[in-house]
């Protein structure tokens, strides 16, 4: 991805010119990485007018977790063990007469950009603000390759648990064993916490496994992801343990996965972000559930798991082709559990076929 990596630096690098600013220093590691193909642990890429470097503490690992710079990339270690690549990076610029430098104020904190005026009093910071954020938003066909296989892997992990013996094992036992299996099938490791919630827990987002162990006519609610080669995925199923589902369970899933489906099929370029959202809360709020629900009904992922674009009531934007997103409705009643459904999903045209779904696993209400 030499020729991607170096070709999204020129967009960049026209953008910074265009704002006044021959050169730029990146330091959100997910930013490093999409520009050079690299973010090694506290690596920096100063982003020049003839030439890229990128500092960091020690050589590149290349392995895939931290990924491998581009060859058009220069390497650079720093002098010192223990010094501040973003520091390094404005005494080059200032020794090479530069005269501003856009940076990524809202990575910045306050002591490192102190330590940036410190060593450089003269050098005038601009924002570079969320210019490399937006690049990323529309994927190339091989990170949405990158994408799919993660999606597989989860999707693989998911399937043998199911296979398994669940009642009287805890959540976090579940968890773990989930994470595991990531791995197991050529995963770079999970891609968030891994969320298993069982019973009054199920359907909570973002729920933090407990000890609670699964009983006979649970729900039991699921969310992991996978990480491979840097791009991060998301699959969320709930099922029912060991036992016919009751009424008030289906008629709850029932209501969930319309809303899934609602919030999947509008996903086409040129959809408003806000419009996605609405499409699957109105379903849940019709119902009376609208005070409980999340603040948000999906987002974008890619190098990170919650990017843009984020599909909230008052998000700005319309959806392109070629961008992944989650749908993820969910309810939850308290002392009772509830459902979460989450997909991840790729714009696509019409003429495509139509938005895209990554995470296969079946979303019938399964009793295991």
């Amino acid at each position: 991805m030499s020729d991607a990596h170096a070709a999204r630096r020129t967009r960049l690098r026209e953008r910074c010119q265009a704002s006044g600013s021959a050169t730029a220093l990146v330091t959100r590691p997910a930013n490093v990485r999409y520009l050079t193909g690299a973010a090694p642990r506290g690596a920096v890429l100063l982003l020049g007018a003839a030439e890229d470097v990128l500092l960091c503490g020690a050589p590149p690992r290349g392995d895939s977790f931290e990924g491998r710079p581009d060859d058009a990339v220069r390497v650079q270690l720093l002098p010192k063990p223990g010094g501040d690549p973003a520091v390094t990076a404005a005494d080059l610029v200032t020794a090479a007469g530069a005269e501003s430098l856009a940076v990524e104020e809202h990575h910045l904190t306050v002591a490192r950009h102190r330590a940036l005026r410190s060593v450089a009093p003269r050098l005038r910071l601009t924002d570079l603000g969320g210019a490399v954020e937006q690049l990323r938003v529309v994927k190339d066909e091989e990170e949405i390759s990158c994408l799919r296989i993660g999606a597989e892997i989860a999707d693989q992990a998911l399937g043998e648990l199911l296979e398994s013996i669940l009642v009287g094992r805890t959540e976090r036992h579940l968890a773990l064993e989930l994470e595991r299996r990531l791995v197991d099938h050529g995963a770079d490791g999970a891609a968030f916490a891994t969320s298993v919630a069982t019973g009054p827990n199920s359907g909570r987002r973002g729920h933090l496994p407990t000890d609670r162990r699964v009983e006979e006519g649970d729900f039991l609610s699921v969310c992991l992801g996978a990480v491979y080669r840097g791009y991060r995925c998301e699959i969320g199923r709930t099922f029912v343990i060991g036992t016919s589902p009751a009424d008030w369970q289906i008629e709850l899933y029932d209501l969930v996965f319309a809303a899934q489906r609602a919030g999947r099929e509008s996903l086409v370029p040129g959809a408003a972000y806000r419009a996605v959202d609405r499409a699957a809360r109105h379903v849940l709020d019709s119902a009376g559930h609208g005070a409980d629900l999340p603040a948000l009904m999906g987002h974008g992922v890619g190098l990170e798991i919650d990017e843009d674009p984020q599909l909230a009531p008052a998000a700005m934007g319309k959806l392109d082709a070629c961008v992944p997103v989650t749908v993820e409705p969910g309810v939850h009643l308290p002392g009772r559990g509830g459902v979460r459904i989450d997909d991840t999903l790729v714009v696509r045209p019409e003429a495509d076929g139509g938005p895209e779904l990554l995470t296969i696993t079946t979303k019938e209400l399964l009793a295991l």
